[in-house]
């Protein structure tokens, strides 16, 4: 029960004016900071594939996610309920819908410029082989054999080519990055550049001269084949090689909770960095679960709710200076005897919290191993049945999962993970362990120990958007003490980067010989 301190001569309270006077003071602070922010830092976005989940839907986002009562009852309460938008709402929604749709067709354009580009290359070397044929064909000579070999040549060379391309530049896009890549956008351009240069070489010495020589011109068509495959290979080494190698180390930091890990990376830029950031933050890091920052909250204001002053004699018999200076000084003496005996508080509800758990776990582990060898005497009832009658694993989770539900329920709210596990995604993933035999441990296992963030449903987790908030260049490269941030709807990962030092190391020679010796035994005789 918390404690009320009570102190004679002032009253600490609140009136509308203070109120108010308080809200315009957060609101020039959160406009200077807001501005501040803006002068200082940039901030740009990296949109996920569409069509997915916001992380922080309304839907899905705290204690209040999904009905709890899923192992006891179900009700269903229909009605009428009334929903409020602040213009700053709207705003904000017509921006994100605008950012949305520039994205797809940014995306869009993308794709299309580099198909046509692709078509460009793989045209060209066939027309310089045709457009001869089309304009001049009395003029051409014969092509010989060594003329007809290099026909095979040509043909080969580009098919390995649309190959390489295909398998190096036409993946399935992983993100939309906020800028573009520097390092594909300069190889575009050098294609290109080299492609034009061979039609106007091609335009000017064969075409105006109507050249009779066709053997030459494939020659001419081959070289820019092989001209091509070289390119190839300067994108392998630039967007696939060169990143190989280690070169920083990321400190990862969830804001909200301080979980941590730590990646190496090679030379990348910062946006591609952050891309490889997200990338392991879904594979490495355990789902954010608000629900467990908010025993910290409730117990802060705990504390501070039972902290009262009072004032006996009267508002009007003390200046209004000499109030707020007493009041202030009341509220920090009553802290501070108070901070002494906090930690007991934290502790023996911390015990009491694990006590808790420790039951609950037992208990449900019990139900469990019930309703398993409930199932393996179902199996063997069923094994004597007609072929007909056998029910499927679907069925047999729905039967059971009633006589496990409550203990789960209980578990589940006492380790605050209800929002992350709905009854359907329990029951189908008990049909999944009756499906494979699995053991009663292998059920509990994704309950008893929280796993990383893609083993639950995309609805919970997945964001649709990053904002990548950096003060250098997002195409930039990485740098010793390089930090940016990667934001999300309900918190953001701060990554800080360390560059991995020069290692050297030197050798030592020990000569094999140092190592040997001899053993002299001299021979006792017994006297």
């Amino acid at each position: 029960m918390d404690t009320e301190s009570t102190y004679s001569g002032y009253s600490y309270y609140s009136g509308r004016s203070r109120g108010s006077h308080r809200h315009g003071e957060r609101s020039r602070d959160r406009h200077k900071s807001r501005s501040k922010d803006s002068r200082s830092e940039k901030s740009v976005t990296i949109n996920t594939p569409p069509a997915e989940p916001l992380l922080g839907d309304s839907s899905v986002r705290g204690e209040q996610v999904q009905d709890d009562n899923w192992g006891e009852t179900t009700t269903a309460v229909t009605g009428t309920s009334e929903h409020s938008l602040s213009q700053e709402d709207i705003v904000r929604i017509t921006k994100d819908l605008e950012d949305s749709v520039g994205l797809d067709c940014r995306r869009y354009l993308t794709r299309t410029v580099a198909v046509i580009l692709g078509l460009l290359v793989f045209l060209t070397p066939l027309a310089f082989l045709v457009l001869p044929h089309l304009l001049w064909p009395e003029k051409l000579q014969s092509c010989g054999t060594a003329c007809e070999g290099l026909f095979i040549s040509v043909a080969f060379k580009l098919l390995i080519l649309l190959l390489a391309v295909w398998a190096l530049f036409f993946r399935p896009a992983r993100a939309g990055l906020p800028r573009v890549f520097v390092f594909r956008a300069l190889l575009a351009v050098l294609v290109l550049l080299f492609v034009v240069s061979y039609w106007l070489f091609y335009g000017v010495r064969i075409l105006d001269s109507q050249d009779e020589n066709y053997q030459g011109i494939v020659q001419y068509a081959v070289s820019l084949v092989d001209a091509l495959l070289f390119i190839h290979y300067l994108a392998i080494v630039l967007l696939e090689l060169r990143q190989l190698q280690p070169c920083f180390s990321l400190c990862v930091t969830r804001s909200t909770d301080g979980e941590t890990r730590h990646y190496n990376l090679g030379q990348l830029s910062i946006q591609r960095a952050a891309l490889a950031i997200i990338e392991h933050y879904y594979c490495d890091f355990p789902v954010h679960n608000p629900a467990l920052l908010s025993a910290s909250k409730s117990r802060a204001a705990k504390h501070l709710a039972g902290l009262k002053v009072y004032n006996v004699d009267g508002p009007g018999n003390n200046a209004a200076a000499g109030l707020v200076h007493s009041q202030s000084r009341a509220m920090i003496a009553a802290a501070a005897r108070r901070r002494d005996t906090s930690h007991n508080d934290l502790y023996y509800e911390e015990a009491e919290h694990e006590r808790r758990v420790r039951k609950r776990k037992a208990r449900l582990v019990v139900a469990v191993e019930e309703a398993f060898t409930h199932i393996k005497r179902m199996q063997e009832e069923e094994q004597k049945k007609a072929p007909g009658d056998v029910m499927d694993p679907r069925e047999a989770a729905q039967a059971i999962f009633p006589s496990m539900a409550r203990a789960l329920q209980k578990y589940l709210r006492t380790t605050k993970q209800q929002h992350c596990h709905s009854m359907e995604s329990i029951q189908q993933h008990l049909a999944f362990c009756i499906t494979n035999n699995m053991t009663p441990k292998a059920f509990l296992e994704s309950y008893l120990n929280p796993g990383p963030t893609l083993q639950y449903s995309r609805d919970h987790w997945l964001a649709r958007q990053w904002t990548l908030i950096s003060e250098a260049s997002v195409t930039s490269g990485l740098k010793d003490g390089s930090l940016f941030l990667l934001k999300c709807v309900d918190f953001s990962l701060v990554v800080s980067a360390k560059k991995i030092p020069y290692i050297q190391m030197s050798e030592e020679y020990i000569d094999p010989k140092s190592h040997k010796f001899v053993l002299r035994l001299q021979s006792e005789t017994s006297v």
